[in-house]
This record gives C-alpha cells, sequence and structure tokens, in this order.
C-alpha cells in the first residue's frame, strides 16, 4: 500500500506582509477515507498545529515558518505533503493595500550601490512579497545571469568584469516586478585626497624628525561602530607632539 495515497495538490510557498490572511491548500486521493494533520516548524522546532486536521489551513501571518501535512488512511498508511515556507515580512512597501493585494510580486528590499575591492566578496540583496513565493532572476548590464536565481546574489572573488549595473526580477503565476537598478564597481580600493596629502606629508617628515602615525577606526562593516577611537587619536595626539612628535593622525 505505500501507493495507496497519491498528493493531487501540493501546498505552495507564500512570501506575505505581517498580518495578511491566506489558506494553506493540500489534496490527496486513497482507497479509503482520508486524514489530514498539519505540522509547522521555526528555528528547528517542529510541532503539531493543534486542530488542524482538514484539508485547508487557514494562517494569520505572524512570523516566518515552515509547513507541511501528513495524510493517513485507514490502513494506517501515511505521507508527506512537501515543506513550504511562509514567509512573513514586517517592513511593507509604502503605497500597499493589503485588502487589494492579489498575490502579484512587491519588492520591498532594493539593492543597494557598492563599491567592492578586487578579490573581495560582493553581496547584493533584495526581496519581494507574492502569492505564491516570487522566484528571482538577476542581471547585470541587461543580461541574464544564468546561476543567480536568488534573493541573494553572492560573488566570492569579485572580478573587474563583474562591475556593472544590476537589478533583479521577482516574477510568480500574477506577473513580474523589478527592483531599482544599482551600479556596482569592482577596482582597487584609492585613497581620498585628503588622506593621500596627509601620507605624503608622512613621507617628507620622515626625513626631519620624530614621527607619530595614529589611526583611528570607529567605523566596521560587520561590528557596531565604536566611539573612542577618535577620542583615543586627539588625546594621544596632544600627548605626542608634547613629547616633540610630528603626529600624522587618520580616521576611519
Amino acid at each position: 500500500f505505500s501507493t495507496a495515497i497519491a498528493i493531487t495538490e501540493q501546498p505552495v510557498s507564500v512570501s506575505i506582509p505581517v498580518g495578511y490572511s491566506f489558506t494553506l491548500r493540500c489534496r490527496a486521493k486513497g482507497h479509503t477515507c482520508l486524514q489530514y494533520q498539519w505540522f509547522c516548524q521555526h528555528q528547528s522546532v517542529c510541532r503539531q498545529i493543534p486542530g488542524a486536521t482538514k484539508e485547508d489551513l487557514p494562517i494569520t501571518a505572524e512570523q516566518t515558518q515552515l509547513y507541511t501535512c501528513r495524510i493517513n488512511d485507514l490502513y494506517k498508511n501515511a505521507v508527506f505533503s512537501d515543506w513550504v515556507k511562509v514567509e512573513v515580512h514586517h517592513c511593507v512597501a509604502r503605497g500597499l493595500t493589503p485588502r487589494l493585494w492579489q498575490g502579484e510580486p512587491v519588492i520591498v528590499l532594493n539593492p543597494t550601490e557598492q563599491r567592492v575591492e578586487v578579490g573581495k566578496p560582493l553581496q547584493l540583496q533584495c526581496a519581494a512579497m507574492g502569492v505564491p513565493a516570487p522566484t528571482y532572476q538577476w542581471y547585470r548590464n541587461g543580461n541574464l545571469l544564468e546561476h543567480q536565481k536568488k534573493k541573494k546574489l553572492w560573488i566570492t572573488h569579485a572580478k573587474v568584469s563583474d562591475s556593472g549595473t544590476y537589478l533583479c526580477c521577482a516574477s510568480n503565476s500574477h506577473g513580474e516586478h523589478w527592483t531599482n537598478a544599482v551600479d556596482i564597481h569592482i577596482g582597487s580600493v584609492t585613497l581620498p585626497p585628503a588622506e593621500h596629502l596627509q601620507l605624503c606629508h608622512l613621507v617628507f617628515l620622515l626625513a626631519t624628525g620624530k614621527i607619530a602615525l595614529l589611526v583611528g577606526n570607529n567605523r566596521y562593516q560587520h561590528h557596531p561602530n565604536l566611539m573612542a577611537p577618535i577620542t583615543d587619536v586627539f588625546e594621544l595626539s596632544f600627548l605626542l607632539e608634547q613629547l616633540g612628535f610630528q603626529v600624522v593622525s587618520l580616521l576611519d
């Protein structure tokens, strides 16, 4: 009886605003009466949903979760539907009226312009709502990027040839929606004019006396901004100047 139950309609993943109400559907056929039981999983914890014993599961979106449905027959055969994701967005695009929304793709996160050093990773990100959940396709300079079909575009080691104008298309059965186009610059990192002049001044001072080079970094890409480094640089500059040092200070 391994094929006694056949799922004829799988549930589908959706990407929706918080508070939005919709229904997950699952349909199956078998040789006897069938029983349904829905399960959900959030942060690796899977649980049975009390009272969710029908083909349809009404949901009011509160948090992103995974769902599946188990179908049993009277012979104790059981099959599970596909796992589907209900992605919930708390930041909803301006102008979206949930009552009028028919499930067409709506962009809620656009990629941002970046400057990346050669050899460093490049990551672009977008997100869209949709019922069913949209699929994604990235483009560079109007050309389809064959393997970039996720919300996040990831290039491990950026090359100069990766420079260009990027955008992403989110689409489902109701239509498609495009993100903003953003310019991505890949190349060697050049110092701003002010820092360049300070370093030239430092080279000149190397031949004339005692030198102190102070660097205060308080802005980090993957760490909360710090407060103390700038203050420390100013205090150390004052002390070192009293000791006869020529001081060059660079911030961030």
